[in-house]
């Protein structure tokens, strides 16, 4: 099981508190992203567009301490969130001044 933390707009959009888990076919970004929308699918197309795919703008990743936002989608996440010890995090961004 991998944990997800969700921002406070896309947990209650989900209707979920805190945060979810979901079992991806791998420990990647992309496979993390897939699981989460179909387990909530509310969420498609909030995170990544609907066709390309891509992260939205003003949509991080991060675990352990690291900026994963503009790695590769099918790069291994962290061997930490692969195993559930930490979440995967998933944050948005504030622009402006």
């Amino acid at each position: 099981m991998i944990r997800v933390v969700l921002p406070a707009h896309l947990r209650i959009l989900a209707r979920v508190d805190g945060e979810v888990t979901v079992e991806a076919a791998q420990a990647t970004q992309g496979a993390v992203l897939d699981a989460l929308e179909r387990r909530f699918p509310e969420l498609a197309g909030t995170i990544r567009d609907h066709v390309t795919k891509q992260r939205r703008p003003f949509i991080r990743f991060f675990a352990c301490g690291q900026d994963l936002s503009h790695d590769s989608p099918d790069a291994p996440l962290p061997g930490a969130v692969a195993s559930g010890a930490e979440p995967f995090l998933i944050v948005g961004a504030i622009a402006g001044g």
